[in-house]
Order: structure tokens, then sequence, then C-alpha cells
């Protein structure tokens, strides 16, 4: 059965979400979201929820800067709750990564992030408790925290459905339809959507669906884990989020007696349709002790849940976001490597411009561009800790 539609967003996880609603408010008559299964069921769903703005480069700086009023003031801006809760951003680096603490520093502020580097004092006074050494450097930005990525992608979709777009669950994408170099529908097994837009915003499938467009990008679906805490409250009072680079660990806080734990390592590559979606115990163990060089106290917490999710992972750890040369009207949104969370209200703006106007306006995304890859132009990587790259 065929349907007609202005525009096709393959992937309902909270970056498809935002691009079908931005599509929607710029006017695109009935834009249409094909999601595999329940909307943020992929990587959105198992996200550990961080919003901040510490990145090694400018582009995911400023769209991180551009994404936050949304967090803080979403149901003014767009409607709906996303529960934001500020805390803080606390990163800490060990004596060799201090160079590299003040450089993405220096380009943060340079683009208006509120952050600094502050001395090991000021540090103790943020987190007292924590052991913190004398030769270690630390930033700090005061207005960072954590939302939820789950609700912020139903947000985005029925602020979408209010404005004319269709969400379509259980309907896995099959293929895009090209014919003279341009797009005329999308597949699925039930139906057929006739469009001139397709945008692939397939998160961890990215790898398996690309390849069928004629895409060859290095993208690999990579599993990481992440577990609950149940502090002992008395030792260990709330605290902001903390990126460890000394003990490879991040954590913040979960509601009013939990800490959320995850490792800036690289994980396994895995099948997105077959990967296990439970933590390992002996992977906590170790994540554990990291914890308790920072925090000593956390070694009496309890351990309360875990489970693992998806990133999807580029070389350089940065997104690809840009229009596909030689099929006019196909996007690729993906590669977010664990950060798309907190970048998703911006990205849903500059992929509807690119969209719509020919480029994007709100953040120059030529960084992310596809021909980076074979042109060896890629982004630094100031740390070998890929959640803050």
């Amino acid at each position: 059965m065929a349907k007609t539609t202005e525009a096709v967003v393959i992937g309902g996880g909270v970056m498809g979400a935002s691009i079908l609603y931005n599509l929607a408010l710029r006017g695109v008559q009935g834009p249409v979201l094909l999601e595999r299964d329940t909307l943020g069921s992929g990587s959105t769903g198992r996200s550990s929820g961080f919003i901040r703005m510490h990145y090694s480069t400018a582009v995911n700086t400023e769209l991180a800067l551009k994404s936050y009023p949304y967090f803080i003031n979403f149901n003014e801006i767009v409607g709906g709750e996303v529960s934001f809760v500020k805390t803080g951003y606390l990163v800490i680096a060990p004596p060799e990564s201090i160079g590299g603490l003040e450089h993405n520093v220096s380009i943060q502020k340079s683009v208006g992030v509120d952050t600094d580097i502050i001395s090991v004092r000021e540090a103790r006074e943020l987190v007292p408790g924590f052991v913190l050494k004398e030769d270690e450097g630390f930033a700090w930005e005061p207005g960072s925290g954590h939302a939820d990525p789950s609700g912020t992608a139903i947000a985005y979709s029925s602020r979408a459905r209010e404005l004319g777009a269709y969400v379509a669950l259980e309907s896995p994408a099959l293929d895009v339809e090209t014919s003279g170099g341009r797009v005329v529908a999308v597949k699925t097994e039930k139906e057929r959507y006739e469009t001139p837009i397709a945008v692939v915003a397939t998160g961890p499938w990215s790898p398996r669906f690309l390849p069928k467009l004629g895409l060859d990008l290095p993208l690999e679906a990579t599993r990481h884990e992440v577990f609950l805490l149940k502090r002992p409250p008395d030792p260990v009072p709330a605290h902001p989020g903390v990126a460890d680079l000394s003990n490879l660990t991040y954590f913040r806080q979960e509601g009013s007696d939990l800490t959320l734990l995850g490792n800036g390592n690289v994980e396994d590559v895995v099948d997105p349709d077959n990967y296990n979606p439970r933590p390992g115990m002996d992977h906590l163990q170790d994540l554990w002790v990291r914890l308790t060089k920072r925090v000593p106290a956390m070694e009496s917490a309890e351990f309360f849940t875990g489970f693992a999710g998806l990133y999807t992972s580029t070389p350089d750890l940065h997104p690809i976001v840009d229009k596909v040369d030689g099929v006019e009207g196909l996007y690729v949104c993906t590669g977010f490597s664990g950060h798309g969370f907190k970048l998703a209200p911006a990205v849903g703006i500059v992929m509807s411009e690119l969209i719509l106007d020919g480029e994007a306006k709100t953040v120059d995304i030529t960084p992310l561009r596809i021909s980076r890859f074979a042109e060896g132009d890629l982004n630094p990587i100031t740390y070998k800790f890929r959640v803050i790259a």
C-alpha cells in the first residue's frame, strides 16, 4: 500500500524525534517517523542522561550549548516534561591531561559556555568527601545536570503529532528507493511511503542499514554498561555529575539516594539485535573499585541495578550530520558515539535547516560531514575518554 508524505525520518530515538518535530514545526506536511520497535527502545532508552557542554571541539560544544536552553525550559519551548535536574558537572583530569583540559575549556568559553578551570580547594568545596590530588586539574560547569532521554523523545514525538506528523511504531524501514539520483520512497514490510526526503537516524543499526543505500561509513555499534548504586547517605551526600579522567569513570546522582556509574573506556563491538543487555558483575567490581579511589565512602554503597546499552561510534567520536552527495533528498544523522542525547535539540534544528534551507545556519556542521573520513580530516580527540570527546 502506498502513502505520500513530504518527509520520512527513519529511527525513533531522541534524534529522530527531534528531527521530526523540527520538520513539522517548519511546516513540512505530514512527516512520518518510522521506528523498528518503540520510541527510545535503542540507545536513547539506555542513555546515562547527562546534560553538559564539555567537549574537545567547537562544533560539539556549540550543539550542546544551543541544546541546553531546551532542556531547562522544554515545556515552555516545545511542550512536555523532560525532568531536567541541575547538579553541575565536574571534570577531573590527571596531570598529563591538564593541558587538554585547559584547551577544551578555552574552546567552551569562546563559544559562550559558563565554565572555568577551578583550583583543588574550590573543587573540594564542591565535592566534600572526594579524594582530590594537588596535581590534578579541574573544570566546572555550574549549570549542567541530567534529564530523561526517553521522556524527551516521547515529548518531541507527541508535539510533532500535534503539528501533523505521523509516528509508525514496529515499522522498520527496509529500504530507501531512489530514481534518477533522488529519493522517491521509503519501504517497510507493509507500506511504501512516497517521499522526496529520507533522513536516516538509525543509531546502532546504521552500520547494517546504510550499506543497503550504497554508503560505506566507519560506524560501529558498541556496548556499554551502566550501574546504579545506593549511596550511604551520611558520608556521601548528593553530588554533581563527574567525569573522572584519572580513574576512567563517570558518575552522577540519580533520584535522592542513587549514583549512576559508568566507564570511559571503549566497549565491545556488538550486533544491536543480539547483545547482552544485562551488566556483568566483574565489570561492576572493577568500576566500583575505581569509584572508591575517588569517593572512598562508596565502598559501603549497595548495588541497586544496572543495564547495558549501545553507542554508535565513529573513528573521531563525532557524529555524521550531512546530506548524501549524489542522492538528492537523502540525509544521514548518526554516529553520536555516546553523547547524542544532550545534542538532540540543536541537531534537530540544524537538520531541518539543512533539509529545508540547503545549509545549517544555527551551527556550522561542516566538521560533521560524511567526506571527512575519506579526506582524512577527522575531528581531534583530546582525551582517551570516549564520553566527553
